[in-house]
């Protein structure tokens, strides 16, 4: 779609009434592009001399000395959109802006940012900038070089050169947003003009994600542009990968199974569940996961309202918008009231009748020590507030973030079924038992024939060859084997053999060898050609998997040699830095390398799409 061209008269052109329609007719039909190149052909022809004479002017009109000057030909400035993304969100925003801006007509081209030819740098002009954060304030796996470069001495200067960054995070986190933060400033230094300012996005990103890509529309466009786009608002234009579900319109998903996978005298319960997505109309693939929309346990609603004197049925406002919905219900389904963040507490102080609390909100290191392990009851406990009214809670709590767990089937042998793998977390802090909102939920209040509410999320991150040349090796300890187990699923429905390792991971062997009998019969059919398995508890001295990446070094090295794919998924604070570390040792015994060649080696892994990781 075009921008809206400025409509012509008598009076304010030297056409007459006629020819001012027939022009008006004209160009609403056209896009930028073709308005562009009318006016290089007019410009063209008038200066080769065979235009036709300008029509004589309008009574009425102002008479201009000497000839009417050619409309000047204005290249467009090339936008370059680079996004950095660990578990989708941030690709999915970044194709959204790229479609946006192409149905308006602007010359954008979108790049994965391990992917952009950072010798490109110095020649852009408009630049847009969608990233998450990762771990602790870290870039994503994909956006890491381009960060490194760009805070490197070989990042040229950017004058002339225009961005604006788009951040997605959680609040919860101590350095929300600061890969987008860091990008932001970095830019800046290098000579870079702001187009916007940078928009930070908590877990519930969608709708600041639209309106922020609505006005980059209207920024980049031209004055006409500018003063009339506002195409998202009237007509929101669809992205065709967007999926038909989603977190504002869930499907239903009746439960069909719900088993135990431990057994007894097992430290940990993790659950197998299976999901009917019968009529969903969209089909997964293995590395994806299916999103939870889950519920706070009842009890603890129950407590909060008790303590506050509350009414559970009455109505209450849940948004800006205000919406409204009952009280138990918006504390049990809408709002998050199990972990408390920094933004919540600064509120709160604001809010609540309490000086203490107002006090203290304001030293951050003290904030920081004390939402950690408490939740909305722990505040309103210590901090006690009779003026707080069920009304004011939105203005403080966030919308329940939804729970997100790796698929661990395959599409095509479980048609209309998606499964998931679920570690129950129970824990206990500051003198209160505790338990994970979804995971215990799952174990303990979900039955087979009861719905969740969920939706389907793509990953394209964590992507696996489907062939019997390239070899896998898959790291997936506890439930990080979830999506290995939907891997070898589809790799049996078509049919293929060989070139699969899978190293597992958990306490015991006798209770804790999740999907044992499924792993055995793919060894026996060969599905899988190897696995190797370390039970940390079933000896004195603890044993990992990255032990046994050790052991297996020589062999480890030969599989790279052939091309082999490292797909790694689980814990990140430990499992996932210790493997990294095991195949740094890998490849400095078996290849030569120094410690930083072999991170220069993973590295361009990366950039293959060699080395994925899907960890959390």
């Amino acid at each position: 779609m075009g921008g809206r061209h400025l409509n012509l008269s008598a009076t304010n052109s030297p056409f007459n009434d006629e020819q001012a329609q027939l022009i008006n007719q004209a160009l609403s039909t056209l896009s930028n592009d073709q308005k562009l190149w009318l006016s290089g052909y007019l410009t063209a022809n008038m200066q080769g001399g065979t235009a036709e004479a300008p029509a004589p002017q309008a009574a009425g009109a102002v008479q201009q000395s000497g000839a009417v000057a050619a409309p000047q030909v204005v290249e467009p400035r090339k936008i370059t959109i680079l996004f950095g993304s660990e578990s989708g969100n941030a690709q999915w925003v970044a194709e959204l802006l790229e479609s946006k801006l192409k149905e308006n007509d602007f010359d954008a081209t979108l790049s994965e940012m391990d992917q952009y030819k950072t010798k490109e740098l110095k020649n852009v002009e408009d630049l847009l900038i969608v990233t998450s954060t990762h771990g602790e304030g870290d870039p994503p796996d994909n956006a890491l070089s381009f960060y490194e470069f760009l805070y490197g001495r070989k990042a040229p200067k950017l004058d002339g050169a225009r961005f604006s960054v788009l951040a997605l995070g959680d609040q919860s986190y101590e350095f929300f947003c600061q890969t987008g933060k860091d990008f932001d400033a970095r830019l800046e230094e290098l000579g870079a003009e702001r187009i916007l300012p940078r928009v930070d996005c908590d877990i519930d990103f969608e709708g600041l994600a639209n309106e922020w890509i609505d006005n980059i529309i209207n920024e980049l466009g031209d004055q006409e542009v500018k003063q009339v786009v506002q195409d998202a608002e009237e007509t929101p234009v669809q992205d065709v990968s967007a999926p038909i579900y989603s977190r504002t319109n869930p499907y239903e998903a009746e439960v069909l199974e719900n088993i135990n996978l431990t057994g007894r005298g097992s430290n940990k319960e993790i659950r197998h569940l299976e999901l009917s997505l019968e009529g969903y109309g969209d089909e997964y693939a293995p590395g994806d996961s299916i999103n939870i929309l889950p519920e706070n346990d009842p009890e603890l609603v129950d407590e909060l309202i008790d303590m506050q004197d509350w009414v559970a049925e009455k109505d209450v406002v849940i948004n800006t918008q205000g919406d409204k919905l009952p009280l138990g219900e918006a504390l049990t389904s809408y709002f998050e009231i199990t972990k408390l963040t920094k933004p919540l507490i600064e509120a709160a102080a604001q809010i609540f009748d309490n000086e203490d609390l107002l006090d203290k909100a304001s030293d951050s290191e003290w904030v920081k020590e004390y939402i950690y392990g408490r939740d909305l009851l722990d505040l309103l406990d210590d901090f006690p507030t009779e003026s707080l009214q069920p009304d004011q809670l939105h203005q403080f709590l966030r919308k329940i973030p939804a729970r997100s767990y790796s698929i661990s089937s395959s599409n095509k042998a479980n048609e209309d079924e998606v499964h998931i793998t679920v570690c129950a977390v129970r824990y206990e802090s500051h003198n209160r038992d505790r338990s994970g909102v979804c995971s215990v939920q799952l174990a303990e209040r979900v039955e087979p024939g009861d719905k969740l509410k969920v939706y389907l999320k793509k990953n394209p991150n964590f992507k696996f060859p489907f062939d019997e040349n390239t070899p896998v090796i898959m790291i997936g300890p506890g439930t990080g084997v979830a999506p290995f187990r939907g891997v070898l699923q589809e790799r049996e429905e078509l049919d293929l053999t060989g070139n699969t390792w899978l190293f597992f991971g958990n306490q015991h062997f006798n209770t804790d060898f999740l999907y044992q009998t499924e792993i055995q019969d793919w060894l026996k059919n060969g599905v899988l050609e190897k696995v190797d398995l370390a039970f940390s508890r079933d000896q004195e001295e603890k044993r990992y998997v990255q032990h046994l990446i050790d052991e297996k070094s020589s062999e480890f090295y030969e599989w790279l040699r052939n091309g082999a794919a490292i797909y790694v998924c689980g814990d990140e604070k430990h499992m996932a830095k210790d493997v990294h570390q095991a195949i740094i040792h890998v490849l400095e015994k078996e290849g030569g390398l120094t410690e930083e060649e072999s991170e220069e080696y993973l590295a361009e892994l990366k950039k293959e799409k060699r080395y994925q990781r899907d960890v959390y």
